[in-house]
């Protein structure tokens, strides 16, 4: 299994950016494909983005395109989500996830493994 720590997450001005950081355990972390969800308050947890084993193919989610970058850096067992021109909507706990195959996932059921979260929080 995998173990995973967000971190980075904190409060902000609509327009402004923050950079996460989820650190997995183990040497095996090239071998599995990361995603970040999030999940605002009342609501349901949603994709946000997906990066492959290599870091090769990245997906979107529609509402962060062109605003969030999703990264990894395997020697650092580590994936990042750059988030630039925040908005309040952004506004949510974000988690960190993996799943033990190569392709990319944009649906909850398919990551085995998450972590605890991290909060941001985007004024207006």
């Amino acid at each position: 299994q995998v173990q995973l720590v967000e971190s980075g997450g904190g409060l902000v001005q609509a327009g402004g950016s923050l950079r996460l950081s989820c650190a997995a355990s183990g040497r095996t972390f090239s071998t599995y494909a990361m995603g970040w969800f999030r999940q605002a308050p009342g609501k349901e947890r949603e994709f946000v983005a997906a990066i492959n084993w290599t870091g090769g193919s990245t997906y979107y989610a529609d509402s962060v395109k062109g605003r969030f970058t999703i990264s990894r850096d395997n020697a650092k067992n580590t994936i990042y989500l750059q988030m630039n021109g925040l908005k309040p909507e952004d506004t949510a706990v974000y988690y960190c996830a993996a799943r033990p195959g190569s392709g990319l996932r944009r649906t909850l059921g398919e990551y085995d493994y998450w972590g605890q979260g991290t909060q941001v929080t985007v004024s207006s």
